[in-house]
Formats: C-alpha cells, structure tokens, sequence
C-alpha cells in the first residue's frame, strides 16, 4: 500500500515540530562550516533566521497548498524567504550563496526525518517532499537576491547621481548646478527634478548651469541642456549656461546646434555676474570667484 503524500506531510511537519531546536541548531552549523555562506551574518542572526524559518515551515506544511507552492504562496513562509535572501544581498553575499544556504535546510530536516522512521518507502517519500518544497525556496531565495541587489544598485547609483548633481545657492534668489562628466537622459531627469525643487525651496529667479567639467557636448547633450532650461523657465526663473569653452563653442557651431534661445557664459563668474544684474542686486557686493 503506497503511502499519500498528506501522510507524509504530517510525519514531515510532526518530526520538525517535535525537533524544531535540533534542526535549527544543524542548520547554524552547516552553515557556519562555510565561511562563504556566512558572509557578514552573525551566528545571533543565522539562529534567529532559523527560528523563523523553520516555524513558517511547519506551518506551511500544514494548510493544503501544494508542496510545490508552499514557500511562494504561503506568507509567513515566503516572507521569511524573502528577509533571509534581502538580508544577505545587503551583507555582500552572492546569489549562489544565498540560496545554498536555504537548501542546506535540507540535509538538517532529512536527519531529524531519518531518526524518525525505519521505513525505506517512508524516508524516500519525506526525502521527495522536502526536496521539492525546499527546491522551490531555494528558487524564491535566488530570484528575491537578484532583485533586492538590483533595487539596492538602483537606490545607490541614484544616491550618486544626486551628489554628482548638487543645486548651490551662490546668492540670493540665485542657484547654480555645476556638471561633470556625460550628461545622459537618467542624470538630466536628476538635475532637472533637483533643480526644480530648489528653484520652488530658495526662490530662485536665475539658475546657473556650469558645464566646465561636461568634456564634450554633442547634439544628445545640448537637448538635453535645453530641456532643463525649458523645465526652469517654467518655475518662472531664468537660466544661464556656464564654461562655454572654445572647444565646445566650436562642436556646437559645427554640429549646427541652436542655443541662440539660451543665456550663455564662459566662466561661472560671468555667469554670476550676469545673474546678479538680473535680479538687479548690487554688482558691487557680488563675491570674487577666482
């Protein structure tokens, strides 16, 4: 007589329940045998993930999911999954890693389902279930790393196009953005959105926009040059384009661009000079910029 798959879930879930601590107390261990699974998480954390871990295991075992949908369907599961693998892509861990260390739960319930029965038929079918439950959370572990790196690289390559585009109050009602390097679509909308929002916050009248350190300007760049200035004339301030070198001036003659339209400077202290007569604040007091 072949042996249903709910009984065996029940023996499965009975024998971690029953050996929850000594499963727990296994699977530190396994992974703490291999320096590359630890990767900055502390044992205090690895027992503390167990704990989790293996109580929403049980638990998952318990309801009528399929066993192959238990870590991706059952919540308590699947955000214990989920924590562990957002966990380790923020300690530096690889993918690999990452999931390895969930399916070496395996080996650790395996045992605990060994000790628990004699029976041949009996062990290889718990042997079948827990893979394929534990399968499916090594895939969830791995597919979750993936995006949570990718949501982090996102939120820091973000971090560092704010702090390569800071808006400088140089004056009163005057702003200025000083560039280096491309000028690419994905920087444009940060020093636009950055811009716009310090022009609202200080009340801007004329902002300076200093491309000393922009090393070329092609026809990509100059609209997108004009689209900030277009997005600051409609808060209602002007705009002045600063570090036309002689270099540039000449590309930008000969790919034919039109900045005729736009206010443009070769210093930023001409720049400021012509901002400070724009919003008609006293040329004697402006600072010297050398």
């Amino acid at each position: 007589m072949g042996i249903s798959e709910a009984m065996v879930r029940r023996r499965v879930a009975k024998a971690l329940r029953a050996n929850a601590e000594t499963v727990g107390d296994r699977w530190v261990e396994l992974q703490l045998a291999q320096d590359e699974l630890k990767a900055g998480v502390g044992e205090r954390e690895l027992r503390e993930e167990s704990d989790e871990l293996i109580t929403a295991l049980v638990a998952g075992l318990d309801t009528d999911l399929p066993v192959s949908q238990v870590a991706t369907s059952h919540e308590a599961l699947r955000r214990a999954v989920v924590d562990l693998s957002l966990r380790r892509a923020r300690c530096g861990a690889t993918p690999t890693a990452t999931s390895l260390a969930v399916l070496l739960l395996k080996e650790a319930v395996l045992e605990v389902v060994q000790s628990a029965t004699g029976d041949a038929d009996e062990l290889f079918a718990a042997a079948l279930l827990v893979n394929r439950l534990l399968d499916a959370a090594g895939v969830l572990s791995f597919d979750t790393y993936v995006e949570g790196r990718e949501d982090i690289i996102r939120r820091q390559s973000r971090q560092l196009l704010e702090q390569s585009t800071p808006v400088v109050r140089l004056w009163r009602h005057i702003l200025a953005v000083p560039l280096i390097g491309t000028l690419d679509t994905g920087r444009t909308r940060v020093v636009m959105e950055n811009l716009l929002q310090a022009t609202q916050e200080h009340e801007a009248q004329v902002a300076i926009i200093d491309i000393t350190g922009v090393p070329t300007v092609d026809t990509a760049v100059a609209q997108h040059l004009m689209q900030t200035v277009n997005a600051v004339r409609l808060m209602g301030a002007d705009c002045v384009i600063s570090g036309i070198r002689p270099q540039i001036a000449l590309t930008i003659a000969q790919l034919g661009i039109d900045l005729s339209k736009i206010l443009t400077r070769a210093s930023l202290a001409d720049a400021l000079s012509e901002a400070i007569r724009l919003t008609s604040e006293p040329a004697l007091e402006a600072p010297v910029l050398r």
